[in-house]
């Protein structure tokens, strides 16, 4: 795995098979078959761990950690974790950018990057014993030229892809119809969207499998509170009508609601035991998600998958751990009723 050129876009790693081809040329990436995450942006996350965090003195950590992170980053590293073929598409610039890029290579993920003239952001979380603290920094503005070639790699990956995945904010300044574009140029048979506001709609015209919000993303959206769960419901369909066929709102640690086109089930996920860091749960879900339909299961079967992947999160620092084998044990645990 290396820098693309200027618009070109290669990596050195072993294929699953001989070299595909689009319209556009020769895919670098080699897979055949395979889930396709793309955003805009990536992060370089850094822990810091006290026993006491006081605001306003001086705290020591008793511990840093730092690792690649963001929702397209989080979603990449789970899907290596499940042992999935699956490559990872973001634009990556600065010392950050190259830290990210380094780390998933040192891990053997598959990746292709965009390089950018702007420095990749830097996010911190802080955590003691009383919770967490996360500190997020906007994606920085990404020229047209650069939107342009993750258009354009999008549109090459996506030929062989049968599972895409589109994820995380936008760079302040980013058109709102950037997603939307992507999906024209190319849209794989079952494309999960794990995105908010006009972003989201935009992109759900292109008539995605499933759209993921979370229920105050989903009320972002809306431009209205949803405080009731009629409320909720009449949110979720107004976001099948716009063109969802699945709509899947999360709702922190609550039962997750799924209504597709037999109806509404509500999905409630297994104990949660100890948690180390909820940050990255949900991007942990969308990867399982991802995962199960790219092994064949139905929508309800690949959340169910989700959400265990998610539950088996918690124990962990990293937001993108998970064990794949403590996943399939929890799946029989979650918990599917038809409403």
């Amino acid at each position: 795995m290396a820098w693309a050129g200027e618009h070109t876009f290669a990596s050195a790693h072993r294929p699953y098979g001989p070299t595909c081809r689009s319209e556009e040329g020769p895919n670098p990436c080699n897979l055949l078959v395979m889930i396709l995450a793309a955003g805009l942006t990536p992060a370089w996350q850094r822990v810091l761990e006290f026993d006491k965090l006081e605001f306003g003195k001086v705290n020591r950590a008793r511990r840093v950690s730092a690792f690649p992170s963001g929702k397209v980053i989080n979603v990449g590293l789970t899907l290596h974790k499940l042992a999935v073929p699956s490559v990872t598409l973001a634009p990556l610039g600065g010392a950050s950018g190259e830290r990210i890029r380094a780390d998933c290579e040192r891990h053997g993920v598959q990746a292709e990057w965009v390089r950018t003239c702007v420095e990749t952001r830097i996010c911190t979380t802080l955590i003691d014993a009383a919770g967490y603290t996360e500190l997020v920094e906007p994606g920085e503005p990404l020229r047209e030229d650069e939107l342009n070639a993750v258009i354009a790699a999008w549109r090459r990956l996506a030929a062989t892809a049968s599972v895409g995945v589109i994820t995380g904010s936008v760079p302040h300044g980013t058109p709102a119809d950037c997603f939307q574009r992507m999906l024209r140029a190319a849209s794989p048979t079952q494309t999960v969207l794990d995105l908010k506001g006009d972003e989201l709609l935009a992109a759900v015209a292109c008539s995605p499998l499933v759209a993921k919000p979370n229920r105050q993303e989903l009320a972002t959206t809306l431009h209205r509170p949803l405080p009731t769960d009629a409320d909720l419901l009449e949110a979720m369909q107004e976001l099948r009508r716009l063109g969802a066929q699945w709509v899947v709102v999360t709702d922190e640690e609550r039962p997750v609601h799924a209504l597709g086109p037999a109806g509404l089930y509500r999905l409630t996920p297994p104990p949660a035991g100890q948690i180390v860091n909820p940050i990255g749960c949900g991007d942990c879900m969308t990867a399982g998600l991802a995962c199960g339909l790219y092994r064949g299961m139905d929508v309800l079967a690949a959340l169910t998958f989700g959400l265990a992947c998610a539950a088996d999160r918690l124990r962990h620092l990293s937001p993108s751990d998970v064990d794949a084998l403590r996943a399939a044990q929890l799946a029989r645990e979650v918990e599917v009723c038809k409403l």
